[in-house]
């Protein structure tokens, strides 16, 4: 049991009674949100017995996995042997380029030959660093110069994709929020130029998000929703903190599904969403 429900569950394991505002403002702290924890709350009282730290995990857990989604298939190169394009947004600090070197390392342990897009031209140290992923891990990186276009990275990374017949291109794209305009523009901007080499493209676009940044999360998941339509997450630092519950709120409130989740800094501690997994990882 992860560390937040693990102290969870002895608080209320060490009580004759228990304490129903204690538990509902833990479980919003841990970043349910308000309407899920109502939600579990009232099935708690309504049993219509005294509750016990089992119950207040079961119904937690199974509230969860409704609100989830099912597993998400792995991504399949495409028939038409075009790159298969993702996107991956985020500000700076949640780990979008880690992820996004860990995300090329997982496709290509699968087998899948992978291209990758420095295009968060902006902060030199987050091209720097992706290129640092893709020597230690064996992935061709595509950079521009230095501040240049990010939509001119992409695209030049996209155009030797297909030359290669890559069977994946990732972009590390935009790694900042500073106004919601800037945001929008820049990503359209880099859809379009990716769509005039295949109007299919881009195929997924992935928000990283920090499982212990809580509401900061939800509303980078907003503005990023409507600067470029997003398809999932990505969830970092799950890594036994007990955080993750925002996750599952992000998905309840705006449809947009975890899909892969990161528990550490290693390559390796990358993995596809799987919900019964998820699930336990966080509670």
């Amino acid at each position: 049991m992860a560390g937040f429900f693990k102290s969870l569950f002895n608080k209320i394991t060490n009580r004759a009674e228990i304490d129903w505002d204690e538990i509902e403002a833990d479980l919003i702290s841990s970043d349910l949100g308000i309407r899920m924890t109502t939600s579990i709350i009232d099935e708690l009282r309504d049993l219509g017995r005294a509750v016990s730290a089992d119950d207040v995990v079961a119904t937690t857990r199974k509230h969860l996995a409704k609100r989830l989604p099912d597993d998400f298939p792995i991504p399949t190169p495409r028939p038409d042997g075009k790159p298969f394009v993702i996107l991956v947004v985020g500000v700076n600090g949640t780990g979008k380029t880690t992820s996004s070197a860990k995300l090329g390392n997982w496709l290509q342990k699968r087998g899948h030959s992978v291209i990758m897009a420095a295009a968060d031209t902006f902060r030199a140290a987050a091209v720097e660093q992706l290129q640092r992923w893709g020597d230690r891990l064996n992935l061709t990186v595509v950079k521009g110069n230095p501040n240049a276009d990010p939509s001119s990275v992409c695209f030049n990374a996209h155009q030797k994709a297909i030359a290669a017949g890559a069977e994946f291109l990732i972009c590390d794209t935009a790694g900042r929020l500073h106004t919601r305009n800037n945001l929008m523009e820049e990503l359209g901007k880099i859809r379009r130029t990716i769509a005039k080499q295949d109007e299919t493209a881009p195929h997924l676009t992935l928000l990283v998000v920090d499982a212990t940044t809580g509401s900061n999360a939800m509303q980078q998941a907003k503005e990023f929703h409507r600067a470029s339509p997003l398809d999932g997450l990505i969830v970092t630092k799950l890594d036994g903190s007990g955080k993750g519950g925002i996750a599952v709120t992000i998905h309840d409130q705006l449809a947009i599904p975890p899909r892969f989740i990161g528990t550490g800094e290693e390559p390796e501690q990358f993995a596809i969403f799987q919900k019964e997994a998820f699930v336990q990882e966080i509670l």
